[in-house]
């Protein structure tokens, strides 16, 4: 299955790139969560565990819609991670 991934701002920044296409073989794929998806990348380590690290403050969209890290993804759906919007 082949996911397209998105990063944008600081998480960008970051990891080096603004986007991915991940390939999930089909076994682990069969319900395949956002979450599973950001445990997947932070196991790259170094400044993909940082950007994307579980206590970190980070907002994630499924298909350019929010959402949280129960939602399921299919083939060729995007998933897109980014830092909290703040105002100043």
């Amino acid at each position: 299955m082949k996911i397209n991934l998105r990063f944008f701002a600081s998480v960008r920044e970051l990891v080096g790139t603004g986007q991915e296409v991940l390939e999930v073989d089909a076994g682990a794929a069969s319900r395949l969560t956002v979450g599973e998806v950001r445990t997947l990348l932070i196991a790259r380590g170094g400044n993909w565990e940082y950007a994307l690290a579980q206590g970190r403050a980070l907002r994630m969209a499924h298909n350019q819609v929010m959402c949280d890290a129960d939602t399921v993804i299919g083939e060729g759906d995007e998933v897109a991670f980014f830092p909290p919007v703040t105002g100043g």
